[in-house]
């Protein structure tokens, strides 16, 4: 009886010892898994496919869940699907001749079957002071020109009545450089540039369109490159000149801010999207280096009546922002390509947007309408003959990865039925 009960002894103490074991083994390996999803630089959500890649949506729900570690509790955090890429059907995208130059907050209007292209950073110590022209109909760069010496290089406001571009205020020089209250105007039947009336203040990316025989001129962000300016100006202009020596105060927009989509249809002006905050030059930086300050993406639409008073309309699908040449107009909808959505709350990195949006003017809805060939913000865009076109701006650093990395001067197209 005594060597009965000894072997029972012996053996529950190997079988507890290899319980334990196992255990150990399975929690360790879960707090290890668990550290490496909550470093910086780990992603806690699925990337959507992109042309590149041919694997599922997943968008994950914001939720919390706990693991226990030594000390108690433990919550881990699971971002939420705004900072996921929303689901949306493919696009079969059609690789173009690309820009002459890569460039990241450029601008771009469209006349008939042209796309101007202006200015925009080559790299953060390089700026460009040029025009580039795509050509629609052959599909074809060509015909670049000088821009004025005094002109802004970036975050230009932008407009045109079909003949002449109207160029307003921006950031002067590479890296965080000061801004400018100049304007100018471009004849592009001749390519002769003439001086507008400076802007009252100098503004980064205002929202600029022409309408009803005035340009307007809102928001952006104030000299100091990282406060929002909500103030509104205009001014009459009529074959590329200004009927007036100064800038008439307008209804201030409701929220301030840079890089928005600014639109005139149906004789009804809309601003959407945007941001509060931008970088800043660094304090006693000699070559104006840029600096991170807290940025608010938002999804805000906004349209003036005409009462000239400000509404608000339904939101955009996600915070979006760097838009503001990345939208063109198609069956009585405005189409906007990429952009830049909220940071991600654990890395505080800059997360990029690679949806295409429509906004439906008859009913003020929106959808999501495909995907980009890869995340990509500041994209300058054009449509003609049923192909919406977007080139340059700065895209991702691949599938499972939003942050913004590569300067492009790509060209796309996708045969647009809606």
């Amino acid at each position: 009886m005594g060597k009965f009960v000894h072997k029972h002894s012996s053996y529950s103490s190997k079988k507890l010892v290899f319980f334990i074991s196992i255990a150990g083994l399975v929690g360790a390996a879960f707090i290890a898994n668990f550290l490496r999803a909550s470093s910086s630089s780990g992603y806690l959500f699925v990337s959507s496919n992109w042309a590149l890649e041919k694997t599922s949506v997943t968008n994950q729900a914001s939720r919390k869940e706990s693991v226990e570690d030594k000390k108690g509790l433990v919550p881990e955090r699971i971002l939420s699907a705004t900072f996921a890429d929303l689901a949306a059907p493919d696009l079969q995208w059609e690789e173009m001749p690309p820009a002459p130059v890569p460039r990241l907050d450029g601008a771009a209007v469209q006349i008939k079957n042209l796309l101007y292209v202006f200015a925009g950073y080559g790299s953060l110590d390089y700026v460009h002071s040029h025009v580039d022209v795509f050509n629609f109909t052959d599909n074809k760069w060509g015909g670049m020109f000088d821009m004025p010496k005094e002109m802004a290089h970036s975050h230009l406001g932008v407009a045109t009545d079909g003949r002449y571009i109207y160029v307003v205020s921006g950031q002067y020089g590479p890296q965080c450089r000061g801004p400018t209250a100049r304007s100018f105007v471009l004849d592009t039947e001749t390519k002769k540039w003439n001086s507008m009336p400076p802007l009252p203040a100098p503004r980064y990316a205002p929202a600029t369109q022409i309408w009803r025989g005035r340009l307007h001129v809102m928001g952006g962000s104030k000299e100091n490159r990282h406060t929002p300016g909500v103030e509104h100006w205009s001014i009459a202009v009529k074959d590329g000149k200004a009927l007036e020596k100064q800038w008439r105060n307008e209804t201030p927009i409701p929220r301030g801010g840079p890089h928005r989509a600014c639109v005139i249809v149906n004789d009804r002006l809309f601003v959407i999207g945007g941001q509060e905050g931008d970088f800043m030059a660094k304090p006693g930086s000699p070559i104006f280096k840029c600096s991170r300050r807290h940025e608010v993406v938002y999804s805000d639409v906004y349209m003036l009546d005409d009462e000239m008073k400000w509404k608000v309309v339904p939101p955009m699908p996600k915070p979006n922002s760097h838009i503001e040449c990345a939208w063109v107009l198609v069956n009585n909808s405005i189409i906007i390509t990429g952009g830049t959505t909220e940071k991600h709350p654990v890395t505080k990195r800059m997360i990029l947007v690679g949806e295409v949006f429509q906004f439906h003017l008859d009913s003020l809805t929106w959808s999501v309408i495909g995907k980009l060939p890869y995340r990509v913000k500041t994209t300058l865009a054009g449509f003609w003959d049923g192909y919406l076109y977007f080139t340059s701006g700065q895209r991702d650093r691949g599938p499972d990865n939003p942050q913004p990395k590569k300067v492009i001067g790509d060209m796309w197209r996708t045969k647009l039925s809606l």
